[in-house]
């Protein structure tokens, strides 16, 4: 459901707010609320509204620090690569295929941060685990054979090359716990039969109890729309990448 925010979480969570102001609404024709209870009743009803607004807002902060640490890790993978690409001129023989090595592998990273299909992605995390290999393979053969100095600051950049790409993958793994999502859809529901219950009239002018649902179900959009690394329309771009890509190929 939060791989896809537009289409099934916002949709969803709108018609579950909307039904929970709903029940309020009807439980306050059931049983309306005395005047001596009003003032009781409103503390409850501003603190669990408090409650709510601070755990969205956190949320919103931990979506957004996922998006930077996604984009951080794109930068870090261009300069990984675009570094190891110069020092393969170091190697004594194999300078040619580890270049051609790393320029397609560049454009299987490309490839990864623009695709949705789940299809695709699991073909290019496939050939990404071949061609680390062979990229591997490429500078372990003249570091056993030649092992100076020289050849270990470009072994250690393929590390960095090889490195980079877990880390990145462990930043798109790293999204808000569903038990998060599920404590604050509660909240939210719980705080949408408050608002429906607490109301002074018994149809509400307007229809006001029903801004609460629709402005909640849009906050609820904007963080899965960030913390979906593929799903959502804010997406990280592999602008880092795409500009290596075109200086190594002038």
């Amino acid at each position: 459901m939060m791989n896809y925010p537009f289409l099934v979480l916002f949709p969803l969570s709108l018609l579950m707010l909307w039904l929970a102001a709903r029940i309020g609404t009807s439980l306050r024709k059931w049983r309306p609320l005395a005047d001596d209870e009003r003032e009781d009743f409103g503390f409850v009803q501003a603190a669990t509204l408090t409650l709510l607004g601070l755990i969205i807002g956190f949320s919103f902060s931990m979506s957004i620090s996922r998006y930077d640490q996604r984009k951080n890790y794109e930068e870090a993978e261009a300069n990984a690569i675009g570094t190891e690409y110069f020092r393969a001129a170091l190697l004594p023989a194999n300078t040619v295929e580890v270049r051609a090595l790393l320029r397609k592998y560049l454009d299987l990273r490309i490839f990864f941060y623009r695709t949705r299909s789940a299809s695709e992605l699991r073909r290019i995390n496939t050939d990404t685990d071949q061609l680390q290999a062979e990229m591997w393979s490429a500078v372990q053969v003249p570091a056993m054979a030649q092992p100076t100095p020289v050849i270990a600051l470009v072994v250690s950049g393929m590390n960095d090359v090889l490195n980079s790409q877990g880390y990145t993958q462990a930043a798109w793994w790293n999204r808000i716990p569903t038990s998060a999502w599920g404590l604050m859809i509660t909240i939210a529901i719980l705080c949408n039969v408050l608002v429906g219950y607490g109301g002074r009239s018994a149809i509400p002018k307007g229809r006001v109890i029903y801004i609460l649902p629709l402005f909640v179900s849009i906050s609820f959009l904007m963080i899965a729309d960030i913390d979906s690394p593929r799903g959502g329309l804010i997406r990280v771009a592999p602008q880092n990448l795409v500009s290596l890509s075109q200086s190594l190929a002038r």
